[in-house]
């Protein structure tokens, strides 16, 4: 398809609902449940994390063909190896007995950069209106060409200085994601944890930059929409919120474990990926937090089997639920029906 010109490139500000599907990686997000919510009149956003860029350019196609709303795809901005061979292979160590229970082996810690350069050329052939990138911000050589072919590109963002660095390699935006927010923080420094200001305060805190601000976490009703947009954000994203949708690809023991109440609270870990991430507290976090040390993807890579097998037998103890504060909030039916309730 066609570019479009840089004259007609998206703006946030053209949605008809200011409601943003999270990407979430592994899973949940769906072309059906991106679809969806474009349709409706919120922004649908794919996620490319963890998959070559062949699956990421069939997915925008199946989009394309279920919508011609605008769409956006998040990307991981690849890291420099961080963790020592002594420590990943002590932690593997740890992690033996959960993989001979499961009866699986321990994956191939490896380092990899996620296929990132396939999956730029991927974007820049099959532009979608928004492109939004976590863990950094990659070269403003990479921003501009996205921009030129008529993306909309944001930055995620977790403080000033990281806001101050995506705005100074040349994003249109910034998600502003609070601590409260489920899955993966955005964080660029890996060792620093997320616990501190919330979302509300790193809204008051950006408000002055003259950039357009989306609010990530905890928004999961309405009023949690109202309250963000009235601290100088221009639209919210949520995630935790559409886990439950018909159209998610949500894991059954995952969506069960939303569900029940069996699971109170959550709490952040780096036990199943080796960076901090938000999920409901369970048994493999209990055991593994204070033990896992700071190394993605290699710990991500080395869990997935583990991971796998734990989703294939139904058992919520030993998966990664992510999930942010407003998990309890959440409710299952069509993507539409949620979109709806998060109406300002």
């Amino acid at each position: 398809m066609d570019a479009p010109g840089r004259n007609a490139r998206f703006d946030i500000a053209s949605l008809p609902l200011p409601v943003i599907q999270a990407p979430m990686a592994g899973g949940p997000s769906t072309p059906e449940l991106a679809a969806a919510v474009s349709s409706q009149g919120g922004l649908g956003f794919l996620a490319a994390g963890y998959k070559a860029a062949a699956a990421v350019k069939a997915e925008i196609e199946s989009t394309r063909r279920l919508t011609g709303a605008p769409i956006g795809v998040n990307v991981f901005v690849p890291q420099p190896p961080v963790i020592s061979p002594g420590a990943l292979e002590q932690y593997a160590l740890s992690l033996a007995p959960d993989a001979e229970r499961f009866g699986v082996a321990l994956g191939d810690p490896r380092h990899d950069d996620d296929d990132w350069d396939n999956k730029i050329e991927v974007l820049l052939e099959h532009v979608p209106e928004a492109v939004s990138f976590t863990f950094d911000v990659p070269e403003p050589e990479v921003i501009a060409a996205l921009q030129q072919r008529g993306a909309w590109v944001i930055g995620t963002v977790t403080s000033l200085p990281e806001a101050a660095r995506a705005l100074e390699a040349g994003v249109d935006a910034l998600c502003v994601q609070g601590p409260e927010a489920g899955g993966h923080r955005g964080t660029f420094d890996t060792a620093r944890r997320p616990e501190g200001e919330s979302l509300h305060g790193l809204l008051e805190e950006l408000a002055d930059l003259g950039v357009p601000l989306i609010a990530a976490g905890g928004i999961a009703t309405g009023a949690d929409v109202r309250a963000a947009l009235s601290r100088g954000a221009v639209a919210v994203q949520a995630g935790t919120a559409f886990l439950r949708a018909d159209e998610a690809g949500t894991k059954a023991a995952h969506r069960l474990a939303l569900s029940t109440g069996r699971f109170t609270t959550t709490a952040v870990t780096r036990a199943f990926s080796g960076r901090n991430a938000r999920g409901l507290y369970n048994e493999f976090m209990r055991r593994h937090d204070g033990e896992a040390p700071d190394g993605y993807p290699e710990i991500h890579h080395l869990t997935t089997p583990l991971r796998a097998a734990a989703a294939a037998a139904g058992d919520a103890d030993w998966l990664n639920l992510w999930a942010g504060t407003g998990f309890d909030r959440t409710v299952a039916g069509p993507a539409a029906h949620i979109l709806a309730a998060l109406r300002p």
